[in-house]
């Protein structure tokens, strides 16, 4: 692979270019682009052209945007696509009974990566964001996919953010052994201060979590322990299909 003479692989230099689209800004300049990525401005106009004639991104009159192609080539053989598969029955069923937002996510890279999110008109607000992210001990979802990580994973992660995860929750790893004890986590306002946050996990044959299913509702809501229990029975049914070899798991 080409390097540039700052000793930049021609491949890293393309994935700033696709990192620097965000959910909150999906049309860029090719100047913002080369901002962004760090590129000189000739370089990121050259690989921008170079991606669009692929189809990875799009040129339109006030910017680029990613390409369609780009979603179509992830989608062909994703572990993720399986997990979907799997879970989208229990999340419609959770959506339709509770008639709140449900979303299925994963950890990934430190974060909480949303893979699907069923929307309910005049449910509770929700910010989370098909393909976006969110903070692992800020979130219901990412403090079950903490809790029932492998103990590597936890520990690697508490080694990165430990500090930061013992301001909010204090005894940050007793509360995680809470949660495995109870199979679930609840967590008020900790994205938006008018919602509390339930998750459950989906496990492996051995016993680690490979997603979590969560639902937010209004903070204060009598119909917690519901939620909870209606949580817990769509995420076991989930787990029992991924288990039974419905799909592949995700990697952390």
């Amino acid at each position: 692979m080409a390097n540039s003479r700052s000793g930049d692989k021609l491949l890293d230099r393309m994935v700033r270019i696709l990192e620097s689209f965000t959910a909150d800004e999906p049309l860029l300049t090719v100047a913002q682009i080369a901002e962004r990525a760090d590129l000189p401005a000739a370089t990121a106009y050259r690989l921008v052209g170079d991606l669009a004639d692929q189809g990875l991104v799009v040129r339109e009159a006030g910017g680029v945007r990613l390409g369609l192609r780009l979603w179509e080539l992830a989608n062909r053989a994703s572990a993720a696509r399986d997990l979907r598969r799997i879970a989208l029955p229990y999340l419609e069923d959770l959506n339709q009974l509770l008639r709140q937002h449900t979303q299925l996510s994963v950890l990934h890279e430190d974060e909480v990566l949303v893979l699907e999110r069923l929307s309910r008109p005049g449910a509770a607000v929700n910010k989370a964001d098909v393909a976006g992210r969110l903070p692992v001990h800020r979130t219901s979802m990412g403090m079950v996919l903490l809790a029932f990580a492998p103990a590597h994973v936890q520990a690697d992660y508490l080694a990165r953010h430990g500090a930061s995860a013992a301001e909010r929750h204090g005894d940050i790893r007793r509360l995680l052994t809470d949660i495995r004890h109870h199979g679930y986590a609840s967590f008020h306002g900790f994205v938006d201060d008018t919602t509390t946050g339930a998750a459950a996990p989906i496990l492996d044959r051995s016993g680690h979590a490979v997603a979590a299913v969560g639902v937010v509702i209004p903070r204060g809501s009598d119909a917690l322990a519901a939620v909870v229990m209606a949580l817990m029975t769509a995420a076991r049914g989930a787990s029992r299909d991924l288990q039974g070899g419905g799909g592949r798991p995700v990697s952390h």
